[in-house]
């Protein structure tokens, strides 16, 4: 349709998780601004499309993980050192006393 705003509008669209600040904005964030000339005056158009996280860089996406996701690992399974020097089996119980036959 036309224009008919004489004053500068801006209308923004917006879906999903967008990151704005820090490093990995730098990193995941494509951006791109065009201008259009119109007869009533110049249409501006800013594009932000977030790249997804791509671990063997074959789509397209970033191979950096977000420092926000966490790996939890199992445990490893300890070997506890031995100690020398020290007696490392358990004391005998004492022997019960016989009982007496009735």
């Amino acid at each position: 349709g036309k224009l008919r705003a004489a004053r500068a509008k801006v209308m923004k669209f917006t879906d999903g998780y967008m990151i704005k600040t820090g490093n990995p904005a730098r990193l995941y964030l494509d951006k791109s601004v065009r201008h259009v000339l119109l007869r009533q005056g110049v249409l501006g158009i800013r594009v932000t499309i977030m790249l997804p996280w791509d671990p063997k860089g074959k789509l397209g996406g970033v191979r950096e993980p977000q420092p926000d996701v966490i790996t939890v690992l199992e445990p490893k399974e300890e070997d506890l050192p031995t100690m020398t020097g020290y007696a490392t089996e358990e004391p005998e119980a004492p022997a019960a006393a016989p009982q007496a036959a009735m």
